[in-house]
């Protein structure tokens, strides 16, 4: 039993190895490369974003099974044009959706899949929330662009603004470890001043949390029960509750 755990350790250490050497290969590949604000990054990308995002569809399968029947109110942080929504709509019929996003091209095309929801084009870090007015909050795929401190703000308004009992359901994704944490926030930070950008200035770069950060930020928000969920492609559910 010992051998077996120590081989299944070692198999870990070189699967991290192997993820932080191609990470490092990519971060000089690209280093020269300039930060690109987020809403023109997305909006210069719609033809290409359903190919991108392909590799989740086993993600977006598994987003109903995640959320608890009988919820009504329904607020999608970083919403896209809805691709989550594609399967969350007809599992929960008649619910009301809002969707936030920066990008206007986006929201345009959410418009035209999902007429329904109701549309918020804006910072959902500076968009205010109405206390308790949420059964679930929903993000996929969005919030690792996030430090910790104005992520943890964020979180504060999640839980403000979600009814006793709602869910906070984030599918992500994670630092490995906390060295793939520590780099890529580095690097970002380095980034950020060298190309003189103001911090209130969104910019698409990955700077994602490992998991157990991830969940103390949550607990310091005010949840009272966070735990990983199920995996698909790397992008993680974590489930936490008001």
């Amino acid at each position: 039993m010992i051998m077996v755990r120590e081989n299944l350790d070692i198999r870990i250490r070189d699967s991290i190895d192997d993820h932080m050497f191609g990470l490092r290969w990519w971060l000089r590949e690209t280093g020269d490369i300039p930060l690109e604000e987020m809403s023109s990054f997305f909006d210069t990308r719609m033809e290409d974003y359903p190919y991108h995002m392909d590799r989740w569809t086993n993600a977006y399968l598994a987003f109903p099974g995640h959320l608890p029947s009988g919820i009504q109110d329904v607020l999608d942080l970083g919403c896209g044009y809805g691709l989550e929504l594609d399967t969350v709509l007809p599992a929960f019929p008649g619910i009301s959706v809002t969707g936030i996003d920066m990008s206007g091209a986006m929201l345009d095309e959410l418009a035209r899949r999902h007429p329904e929801v109701k549309r918020i084009r804006g910072n959902y870090c500076l968009t205010p929330f109405e206390e308790s007015s949420y059964d679930a909050v929903i993000s996929f795929e969005s919030l690792h662009h996030l430090l910790p401190e104005p992520k943890l703000e964020l979180y504060r308004k999640i839980f403000r603004c979600l009814r006793p009992g709602g869910i906070f359901l984030n599918c992500d994704y994670f630092a490995c470890c906390e060295e793939e944490e520590d780099l890529l926030r580095d690097v970002f930070l380095k980034k950020q001043k060298a190309e003189g950008l103001s911090p209130d200035i969104p910019v698409h770069f990955d700077i994602p949390l490992t998991l157990p950060h991830e969940s103390d930020l949550l607990e310091s928000a005010g949840f009272s029960s966070c735990k990983a969920l199920s995996s698909h492609a790397g992008a993680c559910f974590l489930e936490a509750i008001r």
